[in-house]
Order: C-alpha cells, then sequence, then structure tokens
C-alpha cells in the first residue's frame, strides 16, 4: 500500500488513492494513510462479520473506489463487496498459484511450502479475488529466483522485496489500459447471501 500510494505522489502511476481500510486499529497502514492525505476507516471484522461486510461495501461506495486493491488484508472479503465489486478486486500473493494458495496459506506458511518444494523460483502473483481463497483468475505473475538453500526467512526477504514494485508495475499497466483485466468476472458462489 505504501508503495502504490508513494507511486501515485510522485506521479508514477495515475491513480488517486480514495480510501484505507484495515480491520486493526493497531495496524500501520492507517496511520501512513494519515500521514499521506488518504482517507482511512477501521472496519473491525471479528464481532459481526456480515455488518463489516455492509460496513466495507458502503464506505467503498461512499469513496467512489473504482477497483479495489487488497495489500497486507488477511481477512475473506464478504459476499456484498464481492458482488459490487467482482472483478475489479486485487490481491498480491507471495508465490506461485493455485500451487501455493488456499485457505491458511500465507505468511511463514507460504515459504515454508516453497523451501519443502526445492523449486528454484518462487513468485509474486496478482490475482482477481473470489470467494475462494487465493482462486480468482491470475492477472499478473513475477518469476522470483531463488538461491539454492534458500530457507523461509530467504524466500521472504526475496519475495517481499520484489512485491512493491511488481504490483505499482502492474497497476500502471492496467491504468495506461497496457493490460486489461480478465473478461469473465470471477466466480462468486450462488449460496453467497
Amino acid at each position: 500500500m505504501r508503495a502504490i500510494v508513494r507511486a501515485i505522489e510522485a506521479g508514477e502511476l495515475e491513480a488517486k488513492a480514495r480510501l484505507v481500510v484495515s480491520n486493526r486499529r493497531e495496524a500501520e497502514a492507517l496511520a501512513f494513510a494519515a500521514e499521506h492525505g488518504v482517507p482511512a476507516k477501521l472496519i473491525p471484522t471479528r464481532a459481526d462479520p456480515e455488518a463489516a461486510d455492509a460496513a466495507l461495501c458502503a464506505a467503498l461506495e461512499s469513496a467512489c473506489v473504482d477497483l479495489v486493491i487488497l495489500s497486507g488484508y488477511l481477512r475473506r472479503v464478504g459476499p456484498r463487496v464481492l458482488r459490487r465489486y467482482a472483478g475489479r478486486i486485487l490481491n498480491i500473493h507471495p508465490a506461485a498459484l493455485p500451487k501455493y494458495g488456499g485457505a491458511g496459506m500465507y505468511g511463514r506458511a507460504v515459504h515454508e511450502a516453497v523451501a519443502a518444494s526445492g523449486d528454484a523460483a518462487s513468485a509474486v502473483t496478482i490475482h482477481l479475488v473470489d470467494d475462494e481463497y487465493d482462486h480468482g483468475p491470475t492477472v499478473a505473475a513475477l518469476a522470483v529466483p531463488l538461491a539454492p538453500g534458500d530457507d523461509a526467512e530467504a524466500i521472504s526477504a526475496r519475495v517481499t522485496s520484489a512485491e512493491p514494485a511488481f504490483f505499482v508495475e502492474v497497476l500502471r499497466r492496467i491504468s495506461t489500459g497496457e493490460l486489461k483485466l480478465p473478461s469473465s468476472a470471477p466466480k462468486i458462489s450462488d449460496n453467497l447471501p
């Protein structure tokens, strides 16, 4: 999120950061947003996920958001937001999908799985969000070469250092029309409320 806001401020990304949302009061993203003049909102999700989904959808609509960017938001997006922004919610994942995705595959767990696999590369994957973890269509992916013997910590460092510039570049390509989002909206289950 910081890289995206800074790229906008520097004129490297033609976009407007309309709203930063976190479900955690102590999230540094909220303070960063305030320091950079970006509206920010705290929407707790644990007590009442349905109310949080409605509040998030209303906040995004009120801020006239066109594209929702998930970067460090580790909660499942609710059905209202999924329906309202279908095909316009992007997430960044620190490994190749679908191989290293799904429930529980975030943070150190992802990098441990990559290290255990012996793969010569990891990846940064940007994908559309649907109602399954790490399932929506891939928009762009970047291979991150690994050195022999890289452990989870080394892999994390390599991937983390590649993520900000790659996400900004993908968003720049989307904003200029050079990269089109997949025309078919991600699957949103019929059983969602």
